[in-house]
């Protein structure tokens, strides 16, 4: 992935902050705006109303019957309660003798039936009073129909259809049923209010020079979705795939994985054979000194140890020639989509089995060119030490002795040295052995399908990952802004072995890609030291994945990607954004 190294000063017109970036804030009714000030010197925050008021009383859900009941009034109530001896003993109550009392029910959910006729009851007040009685009656049963049709209704349609109401009688009158309503819900318990963030990173959003803005800020203690926009769309991902396939990586090798180089027997007499192991940081400078990949073993070490063992087993015969086998990674060395340039340039070289320094011109220069013959220039490194025999390509022959090998240093330490400087022959490296330890081959074609399956154990959907290669050189990677958030709540975490990733990411101002002088100048200064990322460019995309700790104390996990029309411009454009979200911190808004 190609970085702006140091040196590379911004001018200007492309990288400073006296671009316009959006309107201020102080026109807005939006709560706190961040906005960069036209002299690139500092922040203003603006304050206006507060807004994003999160809905409450989620309990309350809008399918649930019962909360969608008419409301309780006097028909209804009449309708569903009071059966018709009850209705009528209510309403006949002030009617009964002087001193006399109504019966009192009994403390059962059904009132009690009515009695029998008998002696004193009411067909002897019948009898004694009939036409007293009548007129109450008449004024009973207007009482019922002015306080409720429906309740009479209900008492007198109650026996079979076609009984006659004059056949009715006391002893005939069927029991009443009363229907109680269920119980209206209430929430088990009190919901929290959901607080109110009042940050607004709006009038950073519309700058031009993002091309195609997409983003994603999670608060990292709670999860909570603090800022998106279009998030779960799978996009080109530059040199932040390599966050991807390091922790594809350490869930299918482990932390403790080397790459070997070997020297075995050949299948002639004076014949050997150096059998790359894909181990691209194997270097050609003598023991003591170092080159870019400290700490990596070198080629004299391994050249000593060849030629002691073969000499033992082989008295009196020289070695004449050395036959180099890359056939540990087979297909093309170089991606389809790969711009021939970054060899020239220093950013890749050809992916071999077999070559030392990841074929840097100078070892010890970063950005030194590299070759069109890694395996050559490999060959020609070992063969100086048993005084520049002939070389050949081939193949060790099945079951040849071992001679020697040296190994590269582990994958928790490869890991740093690929991310920090972003390092994309390394990272090649690493995604072609995930795919041979995955039985998936051991070509570039391979790590499409491998670190998707690398990455499975993490628990999160792999469905939207489309992977063309391992260091995101590669126009046809595509992954949404949203798998590298999920992804980086885990590495924050440090679950499994992810912490490796936290502690080798760049940091802002201090490290790596983030450290160099196109990145976090000016007013953006002001989070160096406290975002940790991964950052990626290639011509057609420019993102920052990663951790930042807010000046607030919170701790946001944050992906943001520019992409399509875009040009070098969207790195500050991106670290203005970031920079937003550094001061926002767990208070940022979603407008």
């Amino acid at each position: 992935m190609r970085e702006n190294p140091p040196g590379d000063a911004p001018t200007p017109d492309d990288e400073g902050l006296t671009e316009p970036i959006g309107a201020a804030a102080g026109s807005s009714d939006e709560g706190w705006t961040l906005s960069a000030s036209g002299n690139d010197e500092d922040w203003t925050l603006s304050e206006s109303e507060p807004f994003d008021l999160e809905p409450q009383d989620e309990w309350a859900s809008a399918d649930d019957a019962r909360l969608n009941e008419p409301p309780l009034t006097a028909e209804t109530a009449t309708v569903v309660s009071i059966p018709p001896v009850a209705a009528s003993a209510s309403v006949g109550s002030s009617f009964l003798p002087a001193g006399a009392t109504a019966p009192a029910r009994s403390g059962g959910d059904e009132p009690p039936h009515p009695p029998s006729h008998r002696s004193g009851g009411i067909g002897a007040v019948f009898a004694r009073n009939p036409k007293t009685w009548l007129i109450a009656a008449s004024v009973a049963v207007f009482a019922v129909f002015g306080s409720g049709a429906v309740a009479l209704g209900a008492a007198v349609a109650s026996p079979d259809a076609g009984t006659p109401i004059a056949a009715l009688s006391e002893s005939s009158t069927p029991s009443p049923t009363v229907t109680t309503p269920p119980p209206r819900p209430v929430p088990a318990a009190e919901l929290p209010a959901s607080a109110l963030r009042t940050c607004s990173v709006a009038g950073l959003l519309n700058d031009s020079r993002f091309g195609t803005l997409q983003a994603q800020v999670l608060n990292a203690a709670t999860g909570e979705l603090l800022f998106e926009r279009d998030p779960a769309t799978a996009s080109q991902t530059a040199s932040s795939m390599k966050v991807l396939t390091a922790a594809a990586a350490l869930s299918v090798l482990g932390p403790d994985f080397r790459a070997s180089t070997r020297v075995v027997t050949g299948s002639e007499p004076g014949t050997i054979v150096l059998v790359g192991g894909g181990d691209l940081t194997l270097t050609r400078l003598p023991t003591g000194q170092e080159p870019v990949y400290t700490g990596a073993a070198h080629l004299d070490d391994l050249a000593s140890q060849a030629k002691a063992a073969y000499e033992a087993a082989n008295p009196g015969t020289p070695i004449t020639r050395i036959v180099l086998d890359s056939s540990y990674f087979s297909g093309k060395t170089w991606g389809d989509t790969w711009p021939a340039t970054e060899r020239g340039t220093g950013w890749l070289s050809h992916i071999t089995a077999l070559q030392v320094d990841a074929d840097r011109a100078n070892p010890q220069v970063f950005l030194s060119p590299r070759g069109e013959d890694p395996i050559g220039r490999a060959g020609s490194a070992f063969a100086s030490y048993f005084g520049n025999v002939a070389t050949e390509q081939g193949t060790a022959p099945a079951g040849a002795a071992e001679l020697a090998s040296v190994s590269s240093q582990p994958l928790s330490t490869l890991i740093p040295q690929a991310l920090i400087p972003s390092d994309n022959s390394l990272a090649e490296m690493i995604g072609r052995h995930v795919a041979i330890k995955l039985g998936l081959g051991n070509s570039i074609d391979a790590i499409a399908a491998a670190i998707p399956q690398g990455l499975e154990a993490y628990g999160i959907d792999t469905s939207g990952l489309r992977t063309a290669d391992a260091s995101g050189m590669s126009r046809n990677n595509a992954v949404p802004p949203s798998y590298f958030t999920q992804l980086f709540l885990k590495i924050n975490a440090r679950e499994g072995n992810l912490g490796i990733i936290r502690d080798g990411l760049p940091v802002a101002g201090e490290s790596g890609t983030l450290n160099y002088s196109n990145r976090f100048f000016g007013a953006n200064a002001v989070s160096r030291g406290h975002i940790r990322a991964k950052s990626g460019s290639i011509s057609s995309a420019y993102t920052l994945t990663g951790i930042i700790d807010a000046v607030d104390g919170s701790t946001l996990i944050f992906a943001i990607y520019a992409t399509g029309n875009v040009g070098s411009g969207a790195r500050t454009a991106i670290d203005t954004l970031a920079t937003g979200f550094y001061k926002c911190g767990a208070n940022l808004s979603n407008t």
